[in-house]
């Protein structure tokens, strides 16, 4: 079944900046995603990732990121910026995060809210949560 409010990974560049493969290491990404649902737009997500050993686990350690979106809410054209703490294993994804205060442009200026992302790794489209007001 696909989530009411869903994303889809459009792009994603990942390299180690510190560490190495098999080992504890922090890993950069890039990212672009598409979304609908509550959120209509696109976004570009920059992510700082830890790697607790081999594979693809963070263990009990969250990873930030900032994720910038364009589009639209209830109509409302304009950006806003959130940041994620995300846990991740080789099963899945998990974020909470939060609109950055401030970060809105546009009809969207005075966005605030929060939510989450979960879903199973390698699945074309993962779903979110989110709660704002105006």
């Amino acid at each position: 079944m696909v989530p009411m409010n869903a994303f889809t990974m459009k792009n994603w560049d990942e390299k180690i900046v510190s560490g190495t493969e098999g080992g504890p290491r922090v890993a950069y990404a890039h990212a672009t995603m598409a979304y609908n649902g509550v959120i209509e737009g696109e976004s570009i997500c920059d992510l700082l990732l830890y790697y607790a050993g081999e594979g693809y686990e963070s263990g009990t350690t969250t990873s930030p990121s900032f994720e910038r979106f364009e589009g639209k809410i209830d109509g409302r054209e304009g950006t806003f910026v959130v940041r994620h703490e995300y846990t991740f294993d080789a099963k899945g994804i998990a974020s909470t995060f939060g609109v950055v205060p401030g970060s809105g442009t546009g009809a969207l200026a005075g966005l605030t809210g929060s939510g989450t992302v979960g879903g199973a790794m390698g699945e074309e489209k993962m779903g979110y949560t989110f709660e704002y007001t105006f």
